[in-house]
């Protein structure tokens, strides 16, 4: 069964990420489909999609970081990134999709998980 799982690390603290507010989109929607906050882990409590809502196509998860610093009292919350989005495809709806994202205040990056 395929499903959806992201976790995210503060790499300025060399630590999970807790609180950051995550949106999963279909690209051209006007609204998430799906809202997840992460865990004390930095993961969220439960996959983000699995099963039949993991189909096929082009999908957008939008990691709200500049309020997940704000919120650490960090000061260069919001200074450059706010929300970071990835845009990826699924192709085997049957497959696992991991997407983490290793982020700073200054930057971020992001791979296909396992």
């Amino acid at each position: 069964m395929g499903r959806l799982t992201t976790h995210v690390l503060d790499t300025a603290r060399g630590a999970p990420a807790a609180g950051v507010r995550i949106d999963v989109e279909k690209p051209g929607s006007s609204s998430p489909l799906k809202r997840a906050v992460t865990n004390a882990n930095g993961r969220t409590d439960a996959p983000l999609l699995e099963g039949a809502e993991l189909a096929a196509g082009t999908w957008r998860i939008v990691f709200h970081v500049g309020e997940y610093f704000r919120a650490r009292g960090d000061k260069d919350a919001g200074r450059f990134l706010e929300d970071v989005p990835i845009v990826f495809i699924v192709d085997d709806p049957a497959a696992p999709y991991h997407v983490p994202l290793l982020v700073s205040p200054w930057s971020y990056s992001t791979y296909r998980g396992s």
